[in-house]
């Protein structure tokens, strides 16, 4: 602690230590070991990742091609999980199905987080005008129904991954700027803030260096509740006719294919649904077991 030079006879006075930032990846990887939800829920993305990643070892057929003499058979030894209409292998198109969630979510989420935390901090930040208009144009944007929004956009521009990735986006800033933004309304007063606007720092400079270091937490939780949305929403939209095209192997698309056959094949519909469940839960523990540990109250921060 340092002091302050002060006139002769006075007692020094003491000049507060500036905050002190362990590193995040430490304390996240404490975080992980203390909390049982978050460890399994992290646990289980962890499994979906690496299998998505080595699904062409972990099978030894193709996941879109089939052989219509094999179509509709149940679980046996040659196809553990049976195949579809098309006589192609159930478990291969699960397994390879989780590449497309996970890649097409993930992407969807980093931009959509990404955007969200720059506009929300910006927003806290600098408030007057720019928050009263970026805060009613989020608004308007809020108030029309998500799956709507997602349709119109995906109906104009095509249902191409670049495409649906920028619809989430656009579907979901609205919601991580209101929550980032809550988060960062609660920094921007703190006295190393208003130190760094005293000796004239830039706004962007300002947002890197003291505001988002100390709001990580609130990002990393949204992010992994975000994720669980992107994840069901994409699969909707596959499920409805507007997501990945036939016969790429996608959950939502699967269970929209099987689903008039489920009565004869019932894996070829219960697999990707019991594939899309168990990556949300993850998600979702993984989420809550971060914000219990972290102390993130997200319903107050998005207020």
């Amino acid at each position: 602690m340092s002091f302050v030079r002060t006139p002769e006879g006075a007692a020094p006075a003491a000049v507060p230590p500036a905050p002190v930032r362990s590193g995040f990846a430490a304390r996240a990887w404490r975080t992980v070991r203390s909390s049982r939800p978050a460890a399994i829920g992290l646990a289980i993305v962890a499994v979906h990742a690496v299998v998505a990643l080595l699904a062409p070892l972990l099978t030894p057929y193709h996941p879109t091609v089939g052989d219509a003499s094999h179509a509709l058979l149940g679980p046996g030894a040659d196809h553990w999980a049976g195949t579809d209409a098309y006589g192609r292998d159930v478990l291969a198109r699960v397994l390879f199905g989780g590449r497309y969630a996970l890649g097409v979510s993930v992407a969807g989420t980093v931009l959509t987080v990404a955007l969200g935390t720059v506009l929300g901090c910006a927003a806290a930040l600098r408030g007057g005008w720019l928050d009263d208009v970026l805060m009613r144009v989020l608004d308007a944007v809020l108030s029309i129904p998500s799956i709507l929004a997602l349709l119109v956009i995906v109906t104009a521009l095509g249902t191409g991954p670049a495409v649906i990735v920028l619809a989430v986006a656009v579907v979901y800033v609205p919601q991580v700027v209101r929550v980032v933004r809550g988060a960062a309304l609660a920094v921007v007063p703190a006295d190393y803030v208003t130190a760094a606007r005293a000796r004239g720092e830039r706004t962007w400079s300002i947002l890197r260096r003291e505001v988002l270091p100390n709001i990580t937490d609130v990002v990393c939780v949204e992010f992994a509740m975000r994720a669980s949305w992107v994840v069901l929403l994409i699969s909707s939209l596959s499920f409805l006719g507007f997501g990945a095209d036939p016969p790429t192997p996608d959950w939502g698309l699967m269970v929209s294919e099987n689903r008039t056959a489920i009565t004869v094949v019932p894996m070829a519909s219960l697999a990707p649904i019991l594939a899309l469940a168990t990556l949300v839960v993850g998600l979702n523990l993984a989420a809550d077991g971060l914000s219990k540990a972290w102390g993130v109250d997200r319903i107050r921060e998005g207020s």
